[in-house]
């Protein structure tokens, strides 16, 4: 649990550097382990899950397509979702963060390597926000 806070709190500080770098935090498991620990993580929060996207069989099915052979992901999936209290707290600061709703958790298998994460979102009514998903991804990993 410590190596889990440690790394969360790494990606957190080494993400202010660069405001748009995603937030990741290793998942020790397999691809379909992690996938499942965050629907649950998500779900067990009361919140409700609109739209899983599998943008890695996406790219993998497209990369012909668009004349790439690169393969980026061996899988990933995000989970799109929203809280009508956060949400409504961080819109009651400011309006305009609409833009950033709703929220996303990315599973991604590279290489070898599973990895859980989410981007940064602005200072400000935003912190709330990153802190439900740095809470979803916490308890995704311990598990």
């Amino acid at each position: 649990m410590k190596q889990t806070i440690l790394a969360i709190a790494l990606g957190a500080a080494g993400s202010a550097a660069h405001a748009e770098a995603p937030i990741v935090v290793p998942f020790d498991g397999s691809f379909d382990d992690a996938s499942f620990a965050v629907e649950t993580a998500i779900v067990g929060r009361g919140l409700v899950i609109d739209y899983v996207s599998h943008v890695g069989d996406m790219l993998n099915r497209t990369g012909a397509d668009v004349g790439s052979e690169t393969k980026l992901f061996d899988s990933a999936d995000i989970f799109i979702f929203c809280s009508a209290v956060v949400s409504r707290d961080v819109m009651e600061a400011d309006p305009m963060n609409i833009a950033h709703c709703p929220y996303g958790i990315f599973v991604a298998e590279r290489e070898g390597e599973v990895m859980v994460g989410y981007r940064d979102y602005p200072d400000g009514a935003m912190a709330k926000v990153e802190d439900l998903l740095q809470g979803i991804v916490a308890e995704a990993v311990e598990n």
